[in-house]
């Protein structure tokens, strides 16, 4: 059952059995929602104007996996965007959902949707996003700074061990980046990003203070599960990885004092006033697991205020408690 929290007044869970939550407030004033749902076969898509009603907002399909091929299993991570005029989702897909060597064989793919209401027209494949590799490619989120696109995204780079790495570039349309200018950004090195896996995923982008700030996960997707931050100054050359600094430890982990298990792959979004910045993430309320956790099915989407430092960074606080 969901509790609402004495201070930011969000419920908590925001919606039940949604892993990867994606938040994106609109224009229009409607708070758009999707996220991984258990059976990682389809996009859904949902709004409301409030937060809290997001709960209970009407869901609409906007695609279903393939029968065969590319983009027939494992549904992961979607996101809506609002680019130049249309709507777009970045989502990854799997041609199975067996793993090769420990790693699964996603790549990334983007559907464009030209209406007003995205939960209404017709969603086109605009197909995969190219990298340099043809190899496991996952959690593509992009974002917009002095006039350029970027896309963030994870990928397991053939000559580094491990599961993924995050990389940045810039972008010639919502659906293709400019290869040639593609860099890694963070790779795991802490033991904190090393637990059962080596993974560096689940990109979310805040600007602020004069800082852009990229939150990532790490390590297993069990309740080790956890957040780290890179930031780099909004005048740096954002593709010159020396740039960007990386937090030596987590920035939002399991606390078992509020039954917060494995927090990460968040969003951002603002509260109704536009007052508040608010992390949008998933987390369960229980740490034991039975087989994989990727198919236990209790990874509730969850949102809490961010306080800021003096310093103009971040302060996630802990998962679950109240202000």
């Amino acid at each position: 059952m969901s509790t609402v929290t004495k201070g930011n007044q969000y419920a908590n869970p925001l919606v039940l059995q949604r892993a990867d939550p994606w938040v994106y407030r609109h224009t229009d004033g409607y708070y758009y929602f999707t996220g991984s749902v258990p059976a990682y076969d389809l996009i859904e898509l949902r709004r409301s104007k409030t937060l809290n009603g997001l709960a209970d907002a009407e869901t609409v399909v906007a695609w279903r996996k393939h029968e065969t091929g590319l983009m027939s299993a494992n549904i992961w991570a979607p996101e809506i965007h609002y680019i130049d005029g249309k709507w777009y989702i970045y989502f990854a897909a799997a041609w199975t959902a067996e793993t090769n060597e420990g790693l699964f064989d996603h790549r990334m793919f983007v559907l464009e949707n030209d209406s007003e209401n995205p939960l209404e027209g017709e969603w086109v494949e605009k197909g995969q996003i190219k990298t340099k590799w043809e190899s496991f490619a996952l959690d593509a989120t992009t974002f917009e700074h002095r006039g350029v696109r970027y896309l963030v995204w994870a990928q397991k780079d053939p000559d580094i061990v491990g599961n993924s790495n995050l990389y940045i570039a810039p972008m010639t349309n919502p659906w293709t980046i400019d290869i040639d200018k593609q860099v890694m950004i963070t790779t795991p090195e802490y033991d904190w990003e090393k637990i059962g896996f080596l993974v560096n995923e689940g990109a979310a982008v805040l600007k602020r203070n004069g800082k852009i700030f990229i939150t990532f996960s790490a390590s297993a997707t069990d309740f080790n599960y956890c957040m780290g931050l890179l930031s780099a100054d909004e005048n740096a050359d954002l593709l010159d990885p020396s740039v960007w600094e990386k937090s030596p430890e987590p920035v939002f982990s399991t606390s078992e004092e509020t039954e917060h298990y494995g927090p990460g792959h968040n969003s951002f979004t603002v509260s109704e006033d536009g007052k508040e910045d608010l992390l949008v993430y998933h987390a369960r309320s229980y740490k034991d697991i039975t087989g994989d956790p990727l198919y236990d099915p209790n990874r509730h989407a969850r949102v809490q205020a961010i306080t800021w430092r003096e310093d103009g960074t971040p302060d996630f606080g802990i998962p679950g408690a109240q202000k």
